[in-house]
């Protein structure tokens, strides 16, 4: 491109390149959701088809950002983490996180009527997201390991609540009143002595969250051959293996996930 007396303002731009063999985790978040999921009537208190809509756009984050090696979800957010080594985008802070943003926001608007049918998408939705360093694989867990910890605690709240609203008739501020104070084992026994739920027993999904992870899969595809002295093509069945964006519902708290996926942490 030719030099012009105006690419002096180029200087002007800062430098936001990211601090060298770090995680990079980038955040995002739904704005202001509250307010979207009533106005579309989202099922309370988890809406099955958000949550795979979420799940969705975040496979198609992964599958256009590949240095992306593990995703977590729960209810309006997504984290993805980035490869220690990375240098997409020359580790430009905004790049990552402007392509993150963009790409599931117009996922999530782009595949809506996969998962909601009928239920017309009124406005367009909006994410923010936030970008954190991570040094150690410890902070990488631990940073994983509080948001599932977050997915837990929240879902549990929600849950009583709106059995609260739905089954005992009591109002949201009411709900909120008798539920003020109490503690994990208080809502557990709310849950099953009123309502004969037992929260173990709720999907995974709702109390574990999502976590995305590369996994390779084997798939079965029929192609059209024509076999040496036959005139016409015959279709085969045919086995392929591929690298595929798969969802999980498990605990990554523990060490088990860790140990059974060493590959997430591994060097490159």
């Amino acid at each position: 491109m030719a030099k012009s007396k105006f690419e002096y303002v180029r200087d002007f731009e800062a430098d936001d390149t990211v601090l060298p063999n770090c995680w990079i985790v980038v955040r995002l978040d739904g704005r202001n959701f509250h307010r979207f999921s009533e106005q579309h009537e989202f099922k309370k208190p988890n809406d099955d088809r958000a949550l795979h809509l979420m799940t969705k756009c975040a496979q198609t984050v992964m599958q256009e950002l590949e240095d992306i090696v593990i995703a977590y979800g729960q209810s309006d957010e997504y984290s993805f983490v980035f490869k220690k080594k990375s240098r997409w985008f020359k580790r430009r802070a905004s790049k990552f996180m402007t392509h993150v943003v963009s790409q599931f926001s117009s996922s999530y608007v782009f595949y809506w009527k996969d998962y909601f049918k009928d239920q017309q998408l009124l406005y367009p939705p909006g994410f923010d997201g936030r970008i954190v360093l991570y040094p150690s694989n410890q902070n990488l867990k631990d940073y994983l390991s509080w948001r599932q910890a977050d997915c837990h605690i929240n879902n549990l709240y929600n849950t009583v609540f709106w059995m609260l609203v739905q089954r005992s008739g009591l109002t949201p501020v009411q709900a909120q009143e008798r539920l003020r104070g109490t503690l994990a084992g208080d809502k557990n026994e709310i849950l099953f002595s009123e309502f004969n739920i037992n929260y173990n027993n709720e999907p995974l999904m709702y109390r574990k969250g999502t976590v995305l992870i590369w996994q390779k899969v084997n798939e079965v595809i029929t192609k059209k051959i024509k076999l040496p002295k036959e005139e016409e093509e015959k279709e085969v069945e045919v086995t392929r293996t591929r690298t595929k964006v798969v969802p999980l519902h498990c605990d990554i708290i523990g060490d088990q996930f860790w140990e059974e996926y060493p590959e997430i942490l591994a060097e490159d």
